[in-house]
């Protein structure tokens, strides 16, 4: 604890609280927050475990059929239905695990287990596209001879297929892991769609290149949204600030509150990839403001912010440790025109 804490209020909580306004204020936002969260994550696990059986199913069916066939471009899109099928199962693990209560040694809880399987499933989908690279110059390099109906046939089941899979998981808002997964279908549904037209190619041309070439410009389609995943992933992992929200923002407004004069040791993180968290130290003029100046933070924070998870600590004016925190004060109108 720093040495200008107070004694008696060196730690206030938002889930504690010091002062009825900002209990009640706390337990409106659990109560708001809690049912929404559970409804969410009981939709992704039934979108999941959908996708997960028909995804599974069809790979099979794909990978023979890219065999029998000869066609890069089904046993590409057959690779990225099984790795889907593993994602599939990562994520289902990590959402169950994400309902998890914390424990004396996860205090957290394991809402990030969701944010670990989306990173997961990135990395699966970069190293799936890699590969898919390397195959298709080899058959550019020494052409195969490839069964255009066939891969016509099973590319438009397997379009069917994951239109509804991707459809499902659409439904799963607001989830990192849903997401994940939903990446990986979407690679799949264009997958489909360039066999399917590679196919049709084949038949009616008999121009067995077509078949290499759309596997590697649908792999680069999906590349820009994996690497999108996969650094949003990273950042919570990192716990960096959210991209959403602006640490200065978020410190000029708890240095702004009436007898506020100073914020430092202001940290903002991702505690799982729908909650934020936020703790702070606040100097104020005067001990006797921090019940209400608590209350306010964390009303100026739920509504401008939408964080309920805030974890505040009062100083007073005794100074603070150099070098160890990043200061926030109040701008004045000058400063504030210079900054812009």
């Amino acid at each position: 604890m720093p040495h200008d804490a107070a004694p008696g209020h060196s730690h206030s909580h938002a889930h504690a609280g010091v002062q009825d306004e900002a209990e009640a204020l706390h337990a409106h936002d659990d109560a708001h927050e809690e049912p929404h969260l559970h409804a969410r994550s009981a939709s992704t696990i039934s979108a999941l475990r959908v996708g997960l059986a028909l995804t599974a199913g069809f790979a099979v069916v794909e990978a023979i059929g890219g065999w029998f066939a000869g066609s890069l471009a089904l046993i590409s899109d057959a690779g990225h239905m099984a790795t889907d099928a593993a994602s599939f199962v990562v994520a289902l693990i990590a959402q169950q695990l994400a309902q998890r209560p914390p424990t004396p040694r996860a205090s957290y809880g394991y809402a990030r287990a969701e944010v670990l399987a989306a990173f997961v499933n990135a990395l699966a989908m970069l190293a799936l596209v890699v590969w898919i690279a390397v195959e298709a110059v080899a058959r550019l390099l020494t052409p195969v001879p490839v069964a255009g109906g066939v891969v016509m046939v099973v590319a438009a089941i397997g379009l069917v297929v994951n239109v509804f899979v991707a459809w499902h998981l659409s439904h799963a808002h607001g989830s990192m892991n849903a997401r994940g997964a939903l990446l990986h279908v979407m690679g799949d549904l264009l997958g489909s769609v360039a066999a399917l037209v590679a196919g049709g190619v084949i038949a009616y041309t008999g121009w067995t290149p077509i078949d290499p070439i759309l596997s590697v410009v649908v792999s680069l389609l999906i590349l820009r949204s994996t690497i999108a995943l996969l650094r949003e992933s990273t950042g919570v992992l990192m716990e960096r600030v959210p991209s959403h929200l602006s640490y200065e923002g978020i410190g000029r407004a708890l240095a702004a509150l009436p007898g506020v004069t100073d914020v430092h040791d202001l940290h903002v993180w991702n505690m799982s990839a729908g909650r934020v968290a936020v703790t702070a130290h606040m100097t104020l003029a005067a001990k006797n403001d921090w019940p209400a100046t608590l209350a306010a933070a964390q009303r100026t924070l739920s509504r401008d912010f939408g964080i309920q998870h805030v974890t505040l600590q009062p100083t007073w004016p005794a100074g603070t440790p150099e070098g160890k925190v990043i200061p926030v004060v109040p701008l004045a109108s000058g400063d504030e025109k210079r900054m812009r």
